[in-house]
């Protein structure tokens, strides 16, 4: 049953005490870490039903491993050779969502005959990580679950639609005032309010009109933990966004913040919090800096098009039902997922693991790390 928009900005009790806590206004990417994952009602700590193709099915949106088994196995190509590469036997899947692409990948990995000692699932949901075991149960102790990383791992690390959904700062350049938005209660309703900040963009933006955009604290500064804590390995990112120069750029002046319900987009995350996903897409390359500084290698950066074909998407597919080579083309066209949606890739430099200058397959050809 497709779900019936409530339509409220009525604030959820935690939501109203971190405002007070916080002197009456509370920095967004707080608050938007309260509406993902605060326990109980956050929206990824909830109940509700969030991956799924058709919102007759009650879900909120899909991710490619629900649109098609062909992109797991293709990805999985990919971390097979990163895996040898590597020398390791271990994967570390963050946010497993309904547990699909894991399926896939085990499932290819498997037939492949790749050496896999564990699969391991970092999931802060409870809801999902029930949906995730009962899924993946064919696999038994080989799958694991945690909630936070270690502080030493090795193995191949793998994130789709993970970066999207870090809470972000928000700012807001005002009369060529910058400002931080943040969340406030106004006549018993959530509202925003703006104050000025040392905050700033990455790279100025040209112009003197207003301009609404974020900043990726939480996201860099999770790149640069995984760095410092992987010891041999590799990771790989698939989310929507765009290199610095397009992010920021003067004609996005109403910033990427963007919110998903019902299989619908609105772009208010005052409404409805804790039933809808929220988020804002990626800033590539201040992720990328944020794991060479760290001392990660960058392997490449292409669109999800481009980085699939070079996986093999289509092999084996000509046979294929036309129904399930439509969806495929989502995928990879320019206009669907393959273009808004990018893949970037890294490997352990350190001590353990200097980089030994292996070529990821995903990024052979279109490797566009030259825009980052």
């Amino acid at each position: 049953m497709t779900k019936t928009p409530s339509l409220t900005t009525q604030a959820p009790p935690a939501v109203a005490e971190a405002i007070a806590a916080a002197g009456g206004w509370l920095p967004f990417d707080e608050f938007m870490a309260l509406a993902l994952y605060a326990p109980g009602w956050g929206y990824y700590s909830g109940d509700l039903r969030k991956f799924g193709a058709m919102p007759q099915s009650g879900s909120d949106f899909v991710t490619a491993p629900e649109l098609s088994p062909h992109f797991g196995r293709a990805l999985a190509r990919q971390l097979a050779q990163a895996l040898q590469a590597t020398g390791t036997e271990q994967v570390w899947e963050f946010g497993a969502g309904s547990g699909a692409l894991a399926e896939q990948v085990l499932r290819y990995l498997d037939q492949a005959g790749v050496p896999l000692q564990r699969y391991h699932i970092v999931d802060l949901s409870g809801s999902l990580r029930a949906r995730q075991q009962a899924r993946l149960s064919a696999w038994g102790e080989r799958v694991s679950w945690v909630s936070e990383l270690p502080l030493r791992m090795q193995g191949v690390v793998v994130g789709n639609e993970v970066l999207d959904a870090m809470p972000v700062k928000l700012l807001a350049r005002v009369a060529g005032v910058w400002c931080e938005r943040g969340v406030v209660l106004h006549q018993d309703a959530l509202a925003l309010a703006e104050r000025p900040t040392a905050l700033r963009p990455p790279v100025e933006v040209a112009g003197a009109h207003d301009y609404i955009t974020e900043i990726h604290l939480q996201g860099e500064g999770f790149v640069r933990t995984l760095a410092d804590r992987l010891t041999r390995g590799a990771a790989f990112f698939i989310d929507y966004g765009f290199p610095e120069h397009e992010y920021f750029h003067p004609q996005r002046h109403m910033g990427t913040v963007m919110c998903h319900r019902a299989h619908q987009a609105d772009a208010d995350p005052l409404v409805d919090v804790g039933l809808k996903d929220i988020t804002a897409h990626v800033n590539f390359t201040g992720i990328a800096m944020a794991g060479q500084d760290a001392g990660l290698q960058v392997l490449g950066y292409t669109s999800q098009g481009r980085f699939l074909l070079n996986c093999g998407l289509l092999e084996g597919v000509d046979d294929a039902p036309l129904a399930e080579r439509a969806l495929l083309q989502k995928l990879v066209h320019e206009h669907e997922m393959g273009e808004l949606f990018k893949v970037i890739g890294f490997a352990a430099n350190n001590a353990d693991q200097p980089y030994s200058g292996w070529q990821a397959m995903g990024f052979d050809s279109g490797d566009r790390s030259h825009t980052l």
